[in-house]
């Protein structure tokens, strides 16, 4: 499964609300997609994880377009949004 590594970019890390709109892409997206090996369509799974702004992640998929989204949500602060 293609793979990338990303810097999170959200003041509190991959907590509560960037989980959340993570997930909901993911699920939007309909495709297969994982953050550190977990399922990213969970925002309970992404939590898990307990990334930190500043943290290198491993988001991985088979659908190009799908990886690259998530990739650029992971990226984002999505705390100031």
């Amino acid at each position: 499964m293609p793979s990338k590594s990303v810097v999170v970019g959200s003041a509190v890390g991959l907590h509560a609300r960037p989980a959340a709109i993570i997930a909901e892409a993911v699920e939007k997206l309909g495709a297969g997609v994982t953050i550190n090996g977990v399922d990213a369509g969970s925002s309970l799974m992404i939590m898990t994880l307990g990334a930190k702004k500043g943290d290198t992640v491993e988001v991985a998929s088979d659908d190009d377009a799908a990886l690259a989204e998530i990739v650029a949500l992971v990226e984002r602060d999505l705390d100031a949004e």
